[in-house]
């Protein structure tokens, strides 16, 4: 028989974990496991008291790590692709024609595109805010424009590959914890993040017209250029590796054989183009490349990928879904959702609500990931009763969860980016344009039907027979 949680009883675990994650995350500057493992332990004693029993229990934090494994598994590939890549020179490959492009007269247009491409190819907004950001301060600071307004450009270029690209992790976590295909997930995201990035980059050259006169010192790109020159074979016939990899996008062909793909492909290149031994290729693979050419930018943003460095991510993947299968599998969550429900009753409200939950979520949980995690299972139940297809919901977590990490300064994103361009989140808040004006877009969206994709009729009807067998039973 279902045991009924009340609403006072089932937010229990979810305050605690919160609580804990804040002093952990923000006091002791901790990472966000044991806080979910904690988490998932109030949850398990909230679950036992309400009647569930031990193996009950157990079955439900398998259940929860099961939802989880095909992103598990694209996020292996991905950490996989990026030491391919990075050891057969094409992400070098990317970077040099990037650097290219920067104009003295169009200096925040041109970061923010640089940061786009590098993104796009590593799927990671610290790493590029990390190198490619650090030097774009210096420059952008020697042509007199204000460090919060060079941050956010960067953070908005950072952050449009971290959430586009298909080796990004969060944007594999979305797509998976929802049931969405990668490739779906990112072609309906474009409805959103497309005019969020072009308004942003038409504002960025506006207000960096009148820097247009001043001096550029291109020392330290130059620099950077001739590194890249003498550590990679750099060739355009490279960037075949990447446009192969879109095409197959375009063509509909699923995530795991397009990313294998791009690994063989990778993987080859750094054996028959860039010289490198069969041994140091597999290397790559596994624990990442690594190179030293006394640049410190150069060696912080090549020296990374492989299968190890995603380990921290699966394994933080796989508690979060222990926590989450507990609280959905016993009803803690549903009880949650209804209270919220009652004031999004429409498919239109519940949208809007994934993205001020995710919000939420940031700022209470200060963890990008987590943000996307528990409002993933929280809606999924909400999307099919509403009769929405689950890449709305996807869609929603990346555009409220991904981009607004950056704005809440105890969160791990906010933290890392005061680090590392040594600008405070309320100063670059309003010059990050592209991660508030995308969940606005999503919002708006939402208000008026644009782009919400409904089920399919014959899925419909498949989920109300399902619900009904299950009613029967």
């Amino acid at each position: 028989m279902k045991k009924e949680i009340p609403f006072k009883v089932a937010i229990i675990p979810l305050v605690a974990m919160i609580v804990v994650m804040g002093l952990t995350v923000i006091v002791l500057e901790q990472g966000p496991h044991m806080p979910l493992i904690f988490g998932t332990v109030v949850a398990a004693i909230v679950a036992w008291r309400m009647g569930f029993k031990w193996d009950e229990v157990e079955k439900m934090m398998y259940k929860g790590i099961r939802l989880a494994l095909p992103a598990v598994v694209i996020i292996m590939l991905v950490g996989i692709t990026i030491g391919a890549w990075i050891g057969g020179g094409v992400v070098a490959t990317m970077i040099y024609y990037g650097l290219k492009i920067i104009t003295p007269s169009l200096f925040l247009v041109s970061i923010t595109v640089i940061c786009m491409i590098v993104s796009l190819a590593i799927g990671s907004s610290w790493s590029t805010m990390g190198t490619i950001g650090v030097a774009g301060m210096g420059i952008g600071l020697s042509m007199g424009i204000p460090a919060p307004m060079i941050a956010g450009a960067i953070i908005s270029g950072s952050y449009f590959g971290d959430k586009m690209s298909p080796l990004s992790d969060t944007t594999n976590l979305a797509s998976g914890l929802t049931g969405t295909d990668l490739f779906v997930h990112i072609r309906h995201m474009l409805f959103t993040t497309v005019p969020g990035i072009v308004i942003t980059l038409i504002v960025y050259g506006i207000m960096g017209f009148k820097f247009g006169n001043a001096g550029m010192d291109k020392a330290s790109i130059d620099q950077t250029i001739g590194v890249l020159q003498d550590s990679f074979v750099i060739s355009p016939f490279l960037l075949i590796i990447p446009v192969l990899v879109i095409i197959l996008v375009a063509k509909k062909v699923p995530a795991i054989p397009a990313l294998i793909i791009g690994i063989i492909m990778g993987f080859l290149s750094q054996i028959f183009i860039q010289g490198g031994s069969v041994s140091s290729a597999f290397t790559a693979l596994q624990s990442g490349f690594v190179i030293d050419t006394g640049n410190e930018m150069v060696d912080n943003l090549f020296n990374r990928g492989g299968l190890d460095s995603m380990m921290y991510t699966v394994s933080m993947t796989i508690v979060a879904m222990t926590f989450g299968g507990i609280l959905e599998n016993s009803g803690m969550l549903e009880a949650i959702v209804k209270q919220i429900l009652k004031l999004a009753k429409s498919a239109k409200g519940v949208v809007a609500s994934t993205v001020v939950s995710c919000f939420a979520t940031n700022a209470t949980c200060s963890e990008q990931y987590i943000s996307i995690v528990i409002p993933s299972r929280m809606y999924a139940k909400a999307y099919k009763e509403k009769g929405l297809h689950s890449k709305n919901l996807s869609r929603a977590l990346e555009d409220g969860g991904t981009l607004t990490s950056v704005f809440i300064p105890w969160n791990t994103c906010g933290v890392f980016i005061l680090g590392t361009l040594g600008v405070h989140a309320f100063e670059y808040a309003p010059y990050a344009i592209l991660n508030y004006l995308v969940p606005m877009i999503s919002i708006f969206y939402a208000m008026t039907g644009i782009t919400i994709e409904k089920l399919p009729e014959s899925e419909m009807l498949q989920i109300g027979k399902v619900e009904e067998e299950t009613a029967i039973v």
